[in-house]
């Protein structure tokens, strides 16, 4: 069955790897989509209106005009936003058990593990007001170990769940900062094949050029930006 699209879906979005996961999806799939920029260095997030989409006060959601039996849907979490889009126009997602079990294998463990665990290294690397050579060291490790499970995966599959998906998508987000992750890629043979891969997709190639309407300051000398992402208790 196709589906069309035929409203604009609102992408509230800035753009870090979680939010790209989502442009790329909408940009591989040829998506009417209207961004609604969440400038998280300035606690958008936190606004009353952007809560009642997403309560964990955290971008990308969505709000799709044309959801189940033609109502409205908000979704927030990316990996949420991936499987329901998937599922939605059937595509990047299939429908068969065992290659869809495949698929979200990857994206949970990009979701649980590969995105937490290096945006744990670099604000430990990087934001942190005190270098703790300890959790600098367990973040920058595991990192390494978790390129290591992608590169042995990507030695045996073309993609990581076989066929191209949302799983390669939600992990690339994250991949193609391996530059500012201090790796070198030839340690990495297949994870550097796969990354050149997905670099050559026009689709990727026209999500990962979404930007923010203004050029924010580097987070790194952002102080105030800081204290919003990274001070926050419960309200």
């Amino acid at each position: 069955m196709t589906v069309t699209q035929t409203k604009p879906i609102d992408l509230y979005f800035w753009p870090t790897p979680n939010g790209k996961k989502i442009t790329i999806l909408f940009e591989e799939l040829g998506l009417p989509y209207e961004l609604k920029f969440i400038n998280i260095g300035k606690g958008d997030q936190f606004k009353p209106e952007f809560l009642e989409i997403s309560p964990n006060n955290k971008m990308p959601a969505i709000v799709d005009p044309e959801g189940p039996d033609g109502a409205p849907i908000s979704v927030f979490e990316s990996g949420a936003i991936l499987l329901y889009i998937g599922r939605k126009f059937g595509q990047f997602y299939p429908t068969a058990e065992r290659e869809r079990v495949a698929v979200e294998e990857w994206l949970m463990w990009q979701m649980a593990g590969f995105g937490p665990m290096l945006g744990q290294r670099n604000h430990f690397s990087v934001y942190a007001p005190e270098r703790i050579p300890y959790a600098t060291k367990r973040y920058q490790d595991e990192t390494h170990r978790l390129y290591g499970v992608l590169d042995r995966r990507l030695a045996n599959h073309e993609f990581v769940a076989g066929a191209y998906s949302i799983a390669d998508m939600a992990i690339f987000g994250w991949a193609a900062g391996w530059e500012t992750q201090q790796f070198d890629t030839s340690e990495f043979p297949h994870v550097k094949r796969w990354i050149d891969a997905m670099n050559a997709r026009p689709g990727v190639q026209r999500g990962m050029a979404v930007k923010a309407p203004v050029a924010p300051l580097s987070l790194a000398d952002d102080k105030e930006a800081q204290k919003i992402l990274f001070n926050q208790r419960a309200r």
